[in-house]
């Protein structure tokens, strides 16, 4: 069968969507890049904010207009959370929410077998979706209780994927050829914590290191990492150069008021302090973050503390979120909502300091010469022009006649530009 997969939000969802292709593909059905050209789609869906599900009603009923004939499964936040709703929609068969997903490949193969020979071992790199950096997911769920976040209702409690599993899969990629691994799931510095995980001796930082040791990845990457969870002994796994200096650490608010009527487990001046740690301990690190403007009961003067912070901090990049009310959390309840005017124009100047910020993290690096893993190249007059990333988090760009997709090169950094760094390739 030729099935289409698709997947919004976070690199979680992307991650789940990779793996459920390889086990399609290995019992052969055929996975397709366009909605057009499949039997059965597939789409992966978020509801972190309300606009999160907006946008995944908007691409269901996109998918569905391209393809009515299509199948259409919808799988995710958005499922769990809404299901009845999403049933409403136009074209939609299966409703599978996140705690059932593990199951889907197997619902799919029951569904129909897949016809031709399974693949090769290898040619999943192949698969039309699949991107140059293999998503690892390492745990699912979260136990802790902030005010505003509806995730730890969608994905339920912390559950930690053993270690062996996690090892395999990393080998499984690296022998697809990819050349790096990003370790994923809601709350990664939560793994090992739960029963299951400590059955096995290791917390995030044990893991990291196993993999370090007992692979020859070339190059490892973290996704988001919650303050509290970097200690002291996390710096040492940096001394294996294969280990991306980059660290994603949600913020959330530069306001220690704010901070706490979102039950966030740190102050403004505690992070501050972990920011200065990591980077005194990793030269070159890329330290990016999440920002949320208009939380309720955010005053000016609140939200004044929090855009100096950020500004101060001089962050890689920063994701700015105006607060969005989500059914079932605290914070929908909270008095003193802040009006949606009020947080486009706090989003907007938020942005502007990120932007600032950005730009001066890139220009110190100006000079220096870095390996880049390329990812994909558009044409221009000069020649395709290639795009890839630093370990370091810098979007770099260079022209290059030859093909260049999930290769290292070293690269001269020369200018910055929009969105990221100008590049010579260095023979």
């Amino acid at each position: 069968m030729r099935i289409y997969l698709g997947s919004l939000g976070c690199k979680l969802n992307q991650s789940e969507m990779d793996a459920l292709a390889i086990q399609l593909a290995q019992t052969g059905h055929q996975i397709v890049g366009q909605p057009s050209e499949a039997e059965l789609c597939v789409l992966n869906t978020c509801a972190v904010t309300h606009v999160a599900a907006q946008k995944s009603r908007q691409a269901l009923r996109r998918l569905h207009r391209e393809n009515p004939s299509a199948r259409l499964v919808v799988a995710g936040c958005y499922a769990e959370l809404a299901p009845d709703e999403v049933r409403g929609l136009p074209g939609v068969e299966w409703v599978v929410g996140n705690q059932a997903k593990e199951s889907l490949a197997e619902r799919i193969r029951n569904l129909e077998s897949g016809s031709g020979s399974p693949p090769a071992p290898g040619a999943f790199s192949a698969l039309p979706h699949l991107r140059t950096r293999a998503l690892v997911k390492i745990q699912d769920g979260c136990d802790n209780a902030c005010a505003y976040c509806v995730i730890r209702l969608a994905r339920g409690p912390q559950r930690s994927r053993p270690a062996d599993q996690v090892l395999d899969e990393v080998r499984r990629r690296l022998a697809a050829g990819y050349q790096e691994i990003v370790l994923t799931g809601v709350h990664i510095g939560a793994y090992g914590a739960d029963r299951e995980g400590r059955s096995s001796g290791l917390d995030l930082w044990g893991l990291v290191m196993r993999i370090l040791t007992e692979t020859d990845v070339p190059r490892l990457r973290l996704s988001s990492i919650e303050p509290w969870d970097l200690t002291e002994r996390a710096f040492s796994c940096w001394s294996d150069a294969r280990l991306c200096r980059h660290l994603h650490l949600p913020l959330q608010s530069g306001c220690t008021a704010t901070l706490r009527r979102m039950a966030r487990r740190y102050s403004a001046a505690e992070f501050a302090a972990l920011v200065s740690a990591a980077r005194a301990a990793i030269p070159g690190l890329a330290v990016t973050t999440d920002v949320i403007v208009g939380f309720p009961g955010e005053t000016e003067e609140e939200f004044a503390e929090s855009l100096h912070f950020v500004e101060a901090l001089g962050f890689a990049r920063v994701h700015v979120f105006p607060y969005s009310p989500r059914p079932g959390t605290p914070a929908a309840e909270m008095p003193h909502q802040v009006p949606a005017p009020v947080k486009a124009e706090r989003a907007r100047a938020m942005q502007s300091v990120a932007l600032a910020a950005a730009g001066a993290f890139a220009r110190q690096f100006v000079g220096q010469t870095v390996q880049v893993l390329w990812e994909s190249a558009s044409l221009t007059e000069a020649g395709p022009l290639w795009k890839g990333l630093t370990d370091n988090y810098l979007r770099v760009y260079a022209v290059h006649p030859v093909n260049l997709r999930n290769t290292f090169t070293p690269v001269r950094l020369v200018a910055v530009t929009q969105g990221g760094l100008q590049g010579e390739i260095i023979a």
